[in-house]
């Protein structure tokens, strides 16, 4: 049976996206039962609509506490069915209950731990990344937890920085390196494949 996905976004979709090509492309197996946003006017809700997938904003700003939005939000993605939830520029810190504890998913666009943490995303990364110095940057994808980008890491890969690059070339191989690894990541837990031992994701041999 596909693995049934939620999709948590705040922009463009573009992550989101990928998942959808690679699941048309016959590269992951998934059915994406909901895409939550939580702006109104994200444009990854179209793209959700346009492929017949329940699109759904849940707006911080109409919530009085954090605990009410994320309370929302779970009672969605459990109304769907959802068996792993894939965040996707998702810019709400989200807090997860224990029924979904290691079955939240998030892709950061530097090798964790570096240049991660609060305020650490999209070009900001890669401004902190090229101001200091590093010679290789690239792209993680980890179990999610209550901390920013503190989960147990599943897969990771490098890009090189170069001399010339600005943070729009290095954005551009850090994202093609994330097309590559999130459903990468997302097919191994499919399949059984990823086993948490404390901070450690351990990889497992095909049956």
């Amino acid at each position: 049976m596909p693995l049934k996905i939620a999709v948590l976004l705040s922009g463009s979709g573009t992550t989101l996206q990928n998942l959808i090509d690679r699941a048309g492309a016959g590269e992951l197996d998934a059915q994406f039962v909901c895409v939550i946003s939580s702006r109104a006017d994200a444009f990854g809700l179209e793209r959700a609509r346009t492929h017949q997938i329940p699109a759904i904003p849940i707006v911080r700003k109409d919530y009085d506490t954090l605990e009410a939005f994320n309370a929302a939000i779970w009672d969605t993605v459990r109304s769907h069915g959802a068996e792993l939830v894939a965040l996707a520029g998702f810019m709400s810190l989200l807090h997860i209950p224990d029924d979904y504890e290691n079955r939240v998913v998030n892709v950061h666009p530097a090798l964790i731990p570096a240049f991660c943490g609060k305020g650490m995303y999209g070009h900001h990364v890669h401004e902190a990344v090229i101001e200091y110095g590093v010679k290789l940057s690239g792209a993680t994808v980890h179990f999610a937890n209550n901390i920013y980008d503190a989960g147990p890491i599943i897969l990771q890969d490098t890009v090189p920085v170069l001399e010339d690059d600005t943070p729009d070339t290095l954005a551009e191989r850090v994202q093609a390196k994330e097309r590559e690894l999130y459903p990468k990541a997302i097919r191994l837990f499919a399949e059984g494949r990823l086993r948490v031992e404390g901070r450690r994701v351990r990889i497992l041999d095909p049956q």
